[in-house]
């Protein structure tokens, strides 16, 4: 750690915001089914939201469906209301403590909505690394107001700091448009 802010700790917790928008994105299906498809749903369970795998089994039986077999009977009900509400144009058919989910043609419709969906996710990521660079940039002010550090140290880390997070947004920016360019081709 240098005078001033944990740089290790910054680029940690930006990789972290990257980690997830990677996550969010490899849900978004391309055109065959995958059980991690449904990992960004949570279900409003005992209380608390919880993910989806934590309250039923997910599997591929065809390749354009899933299957849904949720454990406890009376969670059925929260199950599909969490898919249907999950912004991933899925409607589950409800058999017994089992949920089918038949998958969409991939149309030029359906293929913008899920760039759209992906360009909500890397919004999400770049707010959460500009988070990040704020809290660096607060330490940095704060460190200096208290003497630690001075006026010119301040400057260089700050710019280290900008630099970070410039490289990391237009990493996600690299990743976002290699999944755009996935989806929308056919």
């Amino acid at each position: 750690m240098t005078e001033g802010i944990d740089f290790n700790d910054l680029k940690r917790r930006m990789d972290g915001a990257i980690n997830a928008f990677q996550q969010d994105i490899a849900a978004l299906r391309t055109g065959r089914a995958s059980a991690n498809l449904l990992d960004p749903v949570t279900v409003e369970a005992y209380g608390s939201r919880v993910p989806l795998n934590q309250v039923a089994n997910m599997s591929v039986p065809e390749p354009r469906m899933l299957a849904v077999s949720v454990w406890d009977k009376s969670m059925v009900g929260a199950v599909d209301r969490a898919i249907r509400e999950s912004n991933l144009g899925l409607n589950p058919i409800v058999d017994g403590q089992n949920l089918r989910i038949p998958l969409p043609e991939l149309n030029e419709e359906r293929r913008k909505s899920l760039v759209k969906i992906a360009h909500d996710y890397a919004e999400k990521a770049k707010v959460a690394i500009r988070h990040v660079r704020r809290d660096g940039m607060d330490g940095l002010k704060k460190a200096e107001k208290d003497g630690v550090i001075g006026q010119d140290e301040s400057r260089a880390q700050s710019d280290r700091v900008q630099k970070m997070t410039d490289d990391t947004i237009s990493e996600v920016d690299r990743l976002l448009a290699d999944k755009e360019k996935e989806i929308m081709q056919v």
